[in-house]
């Protein structure tokens, strides 16, 4: 989308990914303090938009020409919008800026926000000023929007992968039953707007209904920043961001590809920093949740019809109790205090009545916390949450009733008889639902614990898409070090979200296998944690709150720097009495346990059905296309450049370089013999030489040799620097025939298409042709097959019928029909792995 202004209004134009379609969003500039904006709910095509925006800078020119002031002036480019904040003057627009791929799921993109711009939207001819409007701009701006906040286009992130996908299964009689009559109205719309040729001639049309569902808002970060326009406006313009981790990763099993997809959002209700945010509010909302959901999935097949795809989730948070530490002793370890009697638990009924309406039963709690102590701290939490489930659990039916298991975690890992992995191993084998981890900060043991029981899950996820003959996943393999990494990535980015400093204690502590050197990073991180609570967090609460919209600044109430508390923000059931009082036995919503075990949130009744909207779309639109949102085959696009190639790849990251190794990733190997230990001691761009060398199943040409290695360190920051190139594109050494080396050369890949008549089966399939200046004379012969090739015209080579029988069985692959693997393809695959990756 482009942001125009005039000296009246901005015009917000914004496209689909083709740039085919158009809407424009028109935002007054004349008022002071109040926001106009007006949508006409008009899709333009791209002849129509230029016109408009030529008529617009024409207008406007006439008008103001004796000033001598430009029409309409581009603004700024962006990919979405974040909301809309007012504090003591006027309206600020928030868009996004930058983008950067994070993961696929099923053709969906999701993107990390990297760069953001805030733009004052009235004229400064009718600015009113206030003193301390800059003061707030300062502490908005301090919750950094390029740090771990993600959005999708297409795909609804607030909600689990299960949610999503049980929607799209639902038959359409189901909709069709809960139709209103606005929603007659949008399928009469819709059915203008789909035309098909083939309906006046009597033929079927290829029709398919789009949904559009609401977002589960506790995990929104931008709500609040939506809710002045969100009946305004389409809802095209509305794109919900969550904030939290997400990571993806590439496992090759014997060449056929699985994405392990991690997700984990943070909730916004009752959010915080460490130390100022403990337990639970008066709504049952606690502090530090996070849902993480990891999922599965064959990537070979993309579409969700079609595809593979398997998911688990599990979630962490504060104990459900009113509790919190005093941080005004500055004190590492704060005393633990309980802040108000709860002896009937209904702060802890009104937390797992929200659980049970979004995951179901049974539910599963996980407390890690200490059980003995020569000073009474942790344990405290303890006595309390465990009477509150029993309390909860009498009027439970048996079968619903929540579990609890408390196991001391820390005191395990000091004693030398019992190994705290195997243990959690334990419980995760016997866990069937959704479990609740905890422990007093949910940081370091809750993230060991989270992974313990997303390994034990993993193992079942790849059985049940047949990519193993038993449940089992062991140490030391490529599968599980690939698996580690991306935990130990999730773990950092909530614990310095949380706590301000990355994870203390990780999984290879607990397994005692951490280098000596680890001793010394877990003491900086503690006194990093430490610096951050005492100093910044205060800061960073008030950020937090201005953000979500907690405080709403006016001129009649004090100003947020002045409160000497944020606990009224949080707890509003303490500035009125309430008017309706829950029952202490009947503690969970109405129609929840009629429907258990399956989750309220994903049964089809009336409540439900009103979250969604029903679209009829053609088969062929560009909106349900997902081949065309996915593959994007009218831009340059090169195959380096694309995301498959730059994500975490298990073969290249972890697989053993040497010769005569097993390839499968569930090998155990000795720590030594990973991809990365190996290769620790080489250069980055000699890695990169290396990888370059053995890219392509030819071999290379006879002049070129090994590039001896240096002693450089190859860490991640070399590796972005030196590896800018891709691994196609590497510059090389090239010897001459004398044996003297000549200058590094640069080699470019650009792309031909072949001609329509092979793309009918199939999207155009790139060639690679390597242009270079001054090479010698012995490689200045072309490399390209084709007979005529140049920026004019291109003449196809002959396809023999063998090369059409494999690709042809690729096709029938990627529509879900994958025939047995024969010798022939084992020996190959293994030849495929020597050559590229050893």
């Amino acid at each position: 989308m482009v942001l125009y202004e005039t000296r009246a209004r901005y015009f917000l134009v914004g496209s689909n990914q083709a740039q085919t379609k158009h809407r424009v969003l028109k935002i007054d500039r004349t008022e002071p303090k109040d926001l106009v904006i007006i949508d006409d709910k008009h899709v333009y095509s791209q002849q129509e938009v230029h016109e408009l925006l030529g008529r617009l800078d024409l207008g406007n020119r006439t008008k103001i020409v004796q000033k001598g002031s430009s029409g309409l002036s581009r603004a700024v480019s962006a990919f979405g919008i974040v909301g809309f904040v007012r504090f003591l003057e006027g309206y600020y627009i928030v868009l996004i800026t930058k983008r950067r791929k994070m993961a696929d799921i099923g053709g969906h993109s999701i993107y990390k926000i990297e760069d953001t711009s805030m733009i004052y939207i009235p004229n400064d001819s009718v600015r009113v000023t206030h003193p301390d409007e800059a003061r707030y701009v300062r502490i908005f701006q301090n919750v950094d929007l390029s740090s771990n906040f993600y959005f999708s286009y297409s795909y609804d992130l607030s909600h689990s992968l299960q949610y999503n996908l049980t929607l799209l299964q639902r038959p359409y009689e189901q909709w069709l039953s809960a139709a209103s009559s606005a929603e007659e109205e949008v399928h009469t719309k819709s059915m203008q707007d789909s035309f098909d040729i083939f309906e006046d001639e009597g033929l079927p049309t290829q029709v398919v209904y789009g949904l559009h569902n609401e977002p589960y808002y506790k995990y929104v970060w931008n709500g609040k920043l939506l809710e002045r326009v969100k009946d305004i406006v389409h809802h095209d313009w509305l794109m919900y961001i969550i904030h939290g981790f997400c990571g993806q990763s590439k496992l090759l099993i014997y060449g056929r590809p699985v994405h392990i997809t991690l997700i984990a959002r943070r909730s916004s209700k009752f959010a915080g920093t460490r130390f100022l945010k403990r337990g639970a509010n008066c709504e049952g909302d606690v502090a530090n949740e996070v849902e993480t959901e990891q999922i599965v999935h064959d990537a070979s097949v993309m579409s969700f019809t079609a595809g593979s795809y398997s998911s688990y989730v599990q979630v962490r948070g504060s104990v459900p109790l009113y509790w919190s530490q005093d941080i005004s002793t500055m004190m590492p370890k704060p005393p633990i205090r309980l802040d108000q009697a709860d002896p009937y638990a209904h702060i802890a009924a009104l937390h797992f009545d929200q659980m049970l309406q979004r995951f179901g039963s049974p539910i599963i709690i996980l407390n890690l916390v200490k059980k003995r102590e020569k000073r009474k701290h942790e344990k405290i939490l303890s006595e309390e949450l465990y009477p509150a489930v029993i309390n909860l659990n009498q009027f439970l039916p048996p079968e619903h009733c929540i579990e609890y298991i408390a196991w001391d975690m820390a005191r395990y890992t000091k004693s030398k008889l019992c190994n705290v992995l195997d243990r959690l191993s334990m419980i995760a084998e016997n866990v069937t639902g959704v479990l609740r981890t905890n422990c007093v900060d949910c940081l370091d043991r809750t993230n060991t614990a989270q992974f313990m029981v997303g390994k034990c899950a993993l193992a079942y996820q790849l059985y049940a898409l047949g990519m193993i003959d038993k449940p089992k996943l062991q140490f030391d393999t490529d599968c599980v070090r690939l698996f580690e990494e991306l935990y130990e990535d999730h773990g950092d980015t909530l614990s310095l979200q949380y706590g301000g400093s990355q994870l203390v204690h990780r999984v290879k502590t607990y397994r005692k296998i951490a280098p000596w050197t680890q001793h010394s990073k877990d003491i900086m991180q503690t006194l990093s944690r430490y610096y951050s609570n005492a100093f910044s967090d205060a800061d960073r609460q008030d950020a937090i709150n201005l953000f979500l919209q907690v405080y709403q600044p006016s001129e009649i109430k004090p100003h947020l720097w002045e409160l000497p508390t944020d606990f009224y923000l949080h707890q509003k059931s303490t500035m009125a009495l309430p008017q309706d009082r829950r029952s202490y036995t009947l503690w969970w919503s109405e129609g929840i346990l009629s429907y258990l075990p399956v989750a309220y949130d994903e049964v089809p009744c009336e409540e439900n059905m009103k979250k969604v909207k029903v679209k009829r779309v053609n088969h062929f639109d560009e909106s349900t296309d997902m081949y065309t949102e996915f593959f994007k085959p009218y831009e340059l696009t090169s195959f380096d450049d694309t995301f498959g190639i730059a994500m975490t790849n298990s073969a290249r990251e972890f697989m053993p370089k040497t010769v005569g190794v097993d390839p499968s990733p569930f090998t155990v190997r000795k720590p030594e013999e990973t991809g990365k230990s190996v290769l620790g001691n080489k250069s980055s761009k000699d890695e990169t030489l290396l990888q370059r060398k053995t890219a392509a199943s030819a071999p290379p040409p006879p002049s070129e040799e090994a590039i001896s290695s240096t002693s450089e360190d190859d860490s991640e920051e070399d590796r972005d620097d030196e590896g800018a190139v891709s691994q196609r594109s590497t510059p090389i050494k090239l010897l001459t025939e004398s044996g003297e080396s000549t200058r590094t050369q640069e080699f470019m890949a650009c792309f031909c298409l072949p001609s329509h008549e092979s793309s009918k089966i199939s999207p155009p399939l790139p060639s690679i042709i390597l242009k270079h200046a001054s090479l010698p004379p012995s490689l200045r012969e072309p490399v390209s097959r084709f007979a005529e090739d140049s920026i004019y015209a291109v003449s196809p080579p002959h396809v023999d019928r063998d090369s059409r029988d494999v690709f042809e069985s690729h096709m029938t692959t990627g529509q879900g029909q994958v025939r047995a693997l024969c010798r022939d393809d084992m020996l190959m695959y293994r030849e495929y792995v020597k050559n590229r990756y050893m």
